[in-house]
Parts: C-alpha cells; sequence; structure tokens
C-alpha cells in the first residue's frame, strides 16, 4: 500500500477517535454531576487502576503496556479536568 493511501486510513481512525473522545468526556461530565448531587470527589484513583488494568489487559498491541497506560492517563486526566471546570462553572 502507498504511503497516502495509509495516511487516509490513519486520518479516518484520527476522525474517530475525536468523536469516541468527546463522546467520552460527554459520559464524564454525567458521572461529574452524579459525583457533585451524592457529594463524591472528582477523583477515584480505584476507578482509574480499574480503568488502565482492563486496558493493560485487553491489549493486543503493537504499543506496550506501558504507552496504553500513559495513552490512557492523558484521556482520564483531560475528563478530570473538564468534570472540574464545569463543576466550578456550575457553583455549589
Amino acid at each position: 500500500m502507498e504511503i497516502d493511501g495509509i495516511r487516509k486510513r490513519i486520518d479516518l481512525l484520527d476522525d474517530v477517535l475525536l468523536r469516541i473522545f468527546n463522546e467520552r468526556a460527554r459520559l464524564a461530565l454525567e458521572i461529574g454531576h452524579i459525583k457533585k448531587e451524592l457529594g463524591l470527589p472528582v477523583f477515584d484513583p480505584a476507578r482509574e487502576k480499574r480503568i488502565f488494568a482492563r486496558m493493560t489487559g485487553d491489549n493486543p498491541g503493537p504499543l506496550e503496556d506501558g504507552a496504553i497506560v500513559r495513552l490512557f492517563e492523558r484521556v482520564v486526566d483531560e475528563s478530570r479536568r473538564l468534570e472540574r471546570i464545569m463543576s466550578k462553572m456550575e457553583g455549589p
């Protein structure tokens, strides 16, 4: 396959990832609203550990587990950041 063809496939995957990241963020915001109503903290280290363990357990490669954890840490960090911002905008 030519480089241009591979790049087009990558571009299509990037489009899918963008939609998935934003849908995940929307769901995280829903959870953030529920946590706020229940008085729960935004940060749940046990939940994050379960996410990372599940993702590395399901990882078929070629990315190594450390890379998968780093990617998901970033995704989770951004979701948590968004929850905090929205919580501040809504007030007590």
